[in-house]
C-alpha cells in the first residue's frame, strides 16, 4: 500500500501530487541528482547500486541501517543492478529484502517482479531510450500500466527543458538534473528549444540570477571548472521553470496545448506525441469527459488527441437523433454554442417553422461532425480552430469519414447542404462514395440572402406534409444522456409523460414535479438527482460499488470496492452501498478507483440512506 505519495489534479496521464516526505515535495518536480546521496541528508535517498555493496545480502544490510539513521520520513530507493534496459530482462538480481511498511521506499522497476507496493518507481536506464521515441514510449507504458496509479515514477537521467513537458506528459512525476549537470561540463547551455554551444552564444538569452549582468566573453574566460559550476546553476534553474510551468499547465488543464507546441523543437519529440495518440486506450483513460479549459485545435495533432476522437466515437457509437426524414449538412461557427451565432440563427431563420421537421447536422474539424442536440457537449461548444479556409489532406480525411459513418448508420430520405468550399468538397466526395444524392443550397456565400431564401424554398418543399411530434429539449437532453451513459439512457431517464423546463440552454427535466436532471452549460453534461439516477442505474453503467458506510462529502479510494472500467474523470457517477445510494463527479478514472490507496475518488452530491 503506497502511503506517502498522493495525486491531487490530473491532465491526461499527468498529474501533480505531493510526496509526504520529512518536507512535502510537491510534484511532478526535478531533484538534484547530487542531493541523493546518504550524506548529503536529503529527502529522497540513493545509497548505490548492488555492484557497490558486492551483493544483496550486503546491500539489505546496508539499507536497513540506514533507515534506522534517517528515520521513516525520508524515502529509500533500494539498490539495484542498474543494468541497461536492453539486458535487463535476461539477467537476475538478488532481491532487496526490506519492507514497505518500514518507511516510504523506492525501487526501480522490473518487468520480471513488477511490485505494486512501492511509493516511488525509477525507470531504471530509460535514459537509453533518448532518441528513440517508439522504445521510450513503450518503456513509460508499461511501467505506468503495472504500477500502481498512485505511485511515483521517476524517470533518471533523461530531462531537458525541450522534453519535460512530453515525459510528465505521459505520467513521470519526478525528474533529476543529471543532464543539466553533463551538459554544463560539456560548455552547453540549455534552453527550452534546445541547448546551444557556448562557442555559439554571442550573448546570454537568459535573464535569471546566474545570468544577469554576466556577458558570454566573461563565461569563456572563466576557468574549466568556474564555468562548468556557472553553466550547471543555469541549466539547472532552466529545467526547474520548465518544470513549474508545465505544473501550471496541468493545473489549468492546459498541458496538451503546451507540449503541442513545445514538441516542435525536436522530431523526436513530435514522433513521440503522434506514436501516443496512436495508444489511444491509454491516454483516454486518463482523459478527463470535460475540463475547464478551452480545447485548442492549431496543429494536426489535434485530430488524433483523445478528447477529439472520443468525441467521434461516442457519436458513432451511442447517438441515436429523431426519427426525421430530411438531414441539413451545415458549416461550423466560430461562436460556441452554434446556434447563438449570427450565421447559425440566420440558417435556423430561414427553416423557420420547417426547423423542428430537419435533422441538423454541424461539418467541423476536428470533432468531424456534430449533431445539432450534442452542440453544448464538451468539446463541441468548447474548441477553437485555425481558420485559414484551408484544410489539409488528413483534416478532409477524417471529417469525411465521421460524415461518411453517419451516412451509413442513419439513412435520411433527403440531404440538403447548405456549405461551401472545404465542406462543399467533404460533401461530393462522401456523397459520390455512398451513391447519395445532395442537394446544394448555397450559391457562393452561405450568408447571401440568394443563399438563405434557396434554402427556405428547399426546406419548405422538402418537408410539405412531413409531420414530427416530438419536442427538441427532450430530443436534446436524451442525446446527451445516451452520449455520457451509453445509448439507450436518454430513453430510460426521460419518459414521456417527462416535463421540460428553464430556458435554453440549462433545461431541467421533472417527473411527477420531482427534478430528474439538469443540464449544466458549462461543460454540456447532465447531472442527475437520486430519482434520475435510480431510473438507469439498472443498466450497471458507471456505478461505483462502495463499503458498508454512509459518505459525507468525498469518498476516498481506500472506501471503493469496485467500479466501472468506463469511468473516467469528471464523469457522473451513481454509487452504491449496503447502506447509502449516491451520484456524485468521479474524480479519478474506474481503473484508478480499483488500483489506488489514496486520494479522492468521488465528490459527493447527493446521498440517500438506505
Amino acid at each position: 500500500m503506497t502511503r506517502y505519495f498522493e495525486v491531487h489534479q490530473r491532465d491526461g496521464a499527468a498529474r501533480t501530487g505531493s510526496l509526504y516526505l520529512n518536507n512535502t515535495i510537491p510534484t511532478p518536480t526535478v531533484i538534484d541528482t547530487s542531493s541523493l546521496k546518504p550524506e548529503t541528508k536529503g529527502d529522497i535517498i540513493y545509497p548505490g547500486s548492488q555492484w557497490h555493496f558486492g551483493s544483496g545480502k550486503a546491500a539489505t544490510q546496508a539499507t536497513l541501517k540506514l533507515r534506522e539513521s534517517v528515520g521513516k520520513d525520508k524515502l529509500i530507493i533500494m539498490p539495484s543492478c542498474t543494468y541497461s534496459p536492453m539486458v535487463a530482462g535476461d539477467v537476475t538480481c538478488e532481491k532487496i529484502d526490506v519492507p514497505a511498511d518500514e518507511g516510504p521506499t523506492g525501487i526501480a522497476y522490473s518487468e520480471r517482479d513488477p511490485e505494486t507496493t512501492r511509493d516511488l518507481y525509477v525507470a531504471d536506464g530509460i535514459g537509453c531510450h533518448e532518441g528513440n521515441p517508439r522504445r521510450l514510449l513503450a518503456a513509460l507504458m508499461e511501467i505506468r500500466k503495472n504500477i500502481a496509479p498512485d505511485s511515483a515514477l521517476y524517470a533518471p537521467n533523461i530531462a531537458l527543458p525541450e522534453n519535460v513537458a512530453m515525459l510528465i506528459y505521459l505520467g513521470v512525476d519526478i525528474l533529476d538534473t543529471t543532464r543539466a549537470t553533463v551538459t554544463a561540463f560539456e560548455d552547453k547551455y540549455m534552453t527550452t528549444a534546445g541547448f546551444i554551444h557556448l562557442d555559439r552564444l554571442s550573448e546570454l538569452p537568459c535573464c535569471c540570477a546566474h545570468c544577469s549582468g554576466t556577458s558570454v566573453k566573461e563565461v569563456k574566460d572563466m576557468d574549466k571548472k568556474q564555468r562548468a559550476r556557472l553553466l550547471e546553476k543555469h541549466n539547472i534553474a532552466t529545467l526547474e521553470a520548465e518544470v513549474a510551468l508545465v505544473r501550471q499547465r496541468i493545473r489549468s488543464a492546459s498541458l496538451r496545448e503546451y507540449v503541442e507546441g513545445r514538441c516542435r523543437h525536436d522530431p523526436s519529440l513530435v514522433a513521440m506525441l503522434r506514436l501516443s495518440d496512436a495508444e489511444y486506450n491509454f491516454l483516454e483513460e486518463r482523459t478527463a469527459l470535460f475540463k475547464p479549459a478551452p480545447l485548442l485545435a492549431t496543429t494536426s495533432e489535434s485530430l488524433t488527441r483523445p478528447e477529439v476522437v472520443r468525441f467521434a466515437r461516442r457519436v458513432k457509437q451511442r447517438y441515436m437523433p429523431p426519427e426525421k426524414d430530411v438531414l441539413l449538412l451545415l458549416p461550423c461557427s466560430a461562436r460556441k454554442p452554434y446556434s447563438i451565432s449570427m450565421t447559425h440563427s440566420r440558417f435556423r431563420k430561414a427553416l423557420g417553422k420547417n426547423l423542428k421537421l430537419v435533422q441538423e447536422v454541424i461539418i467541423t474539424s476536428p470533432l468531424g461532425i456534430v449533431p445539432r442536440e450534442l452542440e453544448v457537449t464538451y468539446p463541441a461548444a468548447h474548441y477553437d480552430t485555425t481558420v485559414t479556409g484551408y484544410w489539409d489532406a488528413e483534416e478532409h480525411r477524417w471529417v469525411e469519414e465521421c460524415l461518411e459513418d453517419f451516412l451509413l448508420k442513419h439513412p435520411y430520405k433527403h440531404i440538403v447542404a447548405h456549405v461551401e468550399d472545404e465542406y462543399r468538397s467533404i460533401c461530393e466526395n462522401v456523397s459520390e462514395k455512398l451513391g447519395l444524392d445532395i442537394t446544394y443550397t448555397s450559391d457562393g456565400n452561405v450568408t447571401s440572402p440568394t443563399s438563405l431564401h434557396k434554402l427556405e424554398d428547399t426546406m419548405k418543399e422538402l418537408c410539405d406534409g412531413l409531420r414530427y411530434m416530438g419536442d427538441y429539449r427532450r430530443d436534446m437532453l436524451k442525446a446527451i444522456a445516451d452520449y455520457q451513459f451509453g445509448a439507450g439512457s436518454g430513453e430510460a431517464l426521460l419518459p414521456p409523460d417527462s416535463k421540460i423546463k428553464a430556458p435554453f440552454p440549462r433545461y431541467q427535466a421533472f417527473l411527477d414535479k420531482e427534478q430528474l436532471i439538469t443540464l449544466i452549460p458549462e461543460n454540456g453534461t447532465i447531472a442527475l438527482t437520486i430519482k434520475g439516477a435510480k431510473r438507469i442505474i439498472e443498466t450497471g453503467n458507471y456505478v461505483v460499488n462502495i463499503d458498508d458506510f454512509v459518505p459525507r462529502g468525498s469518498i476516498l479510494a481506500p472506501g471503493v470496492i469496485d467500479a466501472d472500467k468506463r469511468i473516467r474523470p469528471n464523469d457522473e457517477v451513481f454509487i452504491c452501498g449496503d447502506k447509502a445510494f449516491c451520484v456524485g463527479r468521479a474524480a479519478m478514472s474506474g481503473p484508478e478507483m480499483i488500483r489506488s490507496n489514496r486520494g479522492i475518488a468521488v465528490d459527493v452530491r447527493h446521498v440517500k440512506k438506505l
